[in-house]
């Protein structure tokens, strides 16, 4: 909000700014010089209209962005909870099997090494 702000004022102020300029460097009679101010007084109310219009719409497709967001992430983190379980309930029964599995490997690797340090021994 406050970068809205401060682009506004800018623009106000740079248009105040440049109409003085304009006002004090012409030579054109004050007629004229009214008419042109009137000009771009119109002109800047119609740019500072389409800039708050401009705002307004911004505003809205941000608020529509961040809660198509929020739901996007919710689901994003319903299916992965959802795998994850998946995984769990595939993985769990055999993780017995695996241990089973691993303690046969690591037993079967002891008989081996008593085996070679028994054939060391011996020769």
């Amino acid at each position: 909000m406050s970068k809205k702000k401060s682009l506004t004022i800018g623009f106000l102020v740079g248009a105040s700014v440049s109409a003085g300029i304009a006002l004090l460097s012409t030579p054109e009679s004050g007629k004229s010089i009214r008419g042109k101010i009137k000009n771009q007084s119109l002109e800047l109310k119609h740019v500072l209209m389409n800039l708050k219009e401009d705002s307004i719409r911004m505003k809205e497709q941000l608020l529509r962005t961040s809660k198509e967001g929020a739901v996007l992430v919710k689901e994003l983190t319903e299916e992965m909870r959802k795998s994850v379980e998946e995984w769990k309930n595939a993985v769990e029964p055999q993780q017995e099997n695996i241990h089973q599995s691993l303690e046969q490997i690591e037993s079967s690797i002891r008989e081996l090494e008593e085996k070679i340090k028994n054939t060391n021994a011996n020769s």
